[in-house]
């Protein structure tokens, strides 16, 4: 039986929503639930396939304004305090 390969590439993008004279719009809201829905989960999976043993490979590709995104100060602030408003909510 011939050997097939398989490749996984993800890409990642989000269009550019820093506002910083206003901490409540609403487009932040999708990078916080990019992050802890999907991207933190992701690299949790990698972590554990790691730890395991297991092969794996996978490419992961992020667009420009997701990088300048996830990398702004202001922007990791607010995803900071979003962790501690829906722990707060959580606790309700």
């Amino acid at each position: 039986m011939p050997t097939g390969y398989f490749a996984l590439v993800l890409h990642a993008h989000l269009p550019f929503v820093r506002h910083p004279e206003d901490p409540t719009v609403m487009e932040e809201q999708w990078l916080y639930e990019a992050i802890s829905g999907t991207y933190l989960p992701l690299l949790q999976i990698f972590e554990g396939l790691q730890a395991d043993g297991v092969p794996y490979r996978c490419t992961v590709s992020l667009s420009a304004p997701l990088i300048t995104m996830l990398t702004d100060d202001l922007l990791k602030i607010r995803y900071a305090d979003h962790l501690d408003d829906m722990i707060l909510l959580a606790e309700k």
